[in-house]
Parts: structure tokens; sequence; C-alpha cells
């Protein structure tokens, strides 16, 4: 399938698969890449494991979910950001339906050291463009916690806007604020869905 592999400017995106375990794993379990939401650290391999392995069976079922995002190999020397190294895994990220829902759940999370270069960019838009392809019936929505303001500008400048405010349910901060953003007008009934699962 071809959205299985995807090119941008900077970065190779590939479908997740089993045998990116290790990189997946070094990223999510970093503490950097949380400090927003530090419970979400992955603890062991395992669960890392477990959740490539559900990214793995929604490609299969709905044509599109979260890619590996790589460096490119053929970057022109003085174009990689100071830290990274062509070739390197650098993020992850893409549009998925998960399990139940009528909507693209938009994702992103890369290393610290990739930030603010606009890789993070480069997968969004080439996430919006593939969900279009592949149902542009369906909502890209965004999931984010109202403290972190790089992802909100991220969204902001990607053509979403916040459509729900409320409580992040789970979070073991008690004061924390889920923030949903969407790149569309919702109906009330998509919007109590949406944000029964925020």
């Amino acid at each position: 399938m071809e959205l299985l592999h995807r090119t941008t400017t900077r970065l190779q995106l590939d479908a997740v698969v089993p045998g990116d375990l290790e990189a997946h794993h070094a990223l999510l379990s970093d503490p950097a890449t949380w400090t927003h939401l530090p419970s979400g650290r992955h603890r062991d391999r395992a669960q890392t494991a477990a959740g490539l392995q559900q990214v793995v069976d929604r490609w299969r079922h709905s044509g599109l979910d979260y890619w590996t995002a790589r460096l490119r190999t053929d970057l022109p020397a003085g174009t990689v950001p100071a830290g990274l190294q062509p070739g390197a895994v650098v993020g992850t990220g893409g549009c998925a339906l998960r399990s139940g829902t009528r909507w693209w759940n938009l994702y992103y999370r890369f290393t610290p050291a990739a930030w603010g270069h606009g890789l993070v960019a480069e997968l969004v838009h080439t996430a919006l463009d593939a969900a279009r392809s592949v149902d542009p019936e369906l909502p890209v929505i965004a999931y984010l916690l109202e403290h972190n303001v790089a992802s909100r500008r991220r969204a902001e400048r990607s053509g979403l806007t916040c459509v729900w405010r409320g409580p992040d349910a789970g979070n073991p901060d008690p004061d924390a604020v889920r923030l949903v953003y969407a790149d569309r007008p919702l109906s009330e009934d998509l919007l109590d869905q949406i944000a029964a699962t925020a």
C-alpha cells in the first residue's frame, strides 16, 4: 500500500512494525518526551511491544495508522539538526482509527533533539493528507493537554481548532485539562462521543 511508506523533505515515514521496538522504546521511555504527562512514560519493553502490535493491527484494518519517522539518509550536509544523525529514528505519529471510533486520531511524539526544526510539521502535514485520502468524511481529532503549549500551537498551525475543553479523566494530576482539536465543526452527538474518550 502506498501509504505504508511516505517521504517528506527531511523524513522517511514507514508504517510501524514490530522490528521498530528498540527505537520506539527508547523514544517512549525517555522522560523528556513525557514532560507534560509523566505517567504516560513507558516503563518496560512489553508495554511498548503491545502498543506497536495495536498499530500494526490497525494498519491492516484501516489502511492507515502511525509511522516511524526517520531522518532521510540523503540529506545535504548542514541540514541535519544538531544531535541527530541521518537515518536515525526521530519520532512517531500519524492518523489512526482507534477501536470503536469514527474519527482520525492525530498523534505525534518526537525526541527532544528534533523539536523546533519543523520535523513534526512535516509528519503532521503528511498525516492529514493521508487521512483525507483514505476517508475524507471522517474528522481529524487531536487530544492535547492544555499546558502543552507547543503541541497546541502545532495543532492550530495545522488548521485544527479547539472544540472541547474538560477534565483529563485518568490523569494522576487532578488539575489537568484536556483539549480536543478538530479539523471541522462537529455534531453534538459526535462531540459527546469524542469528549467521552478524552
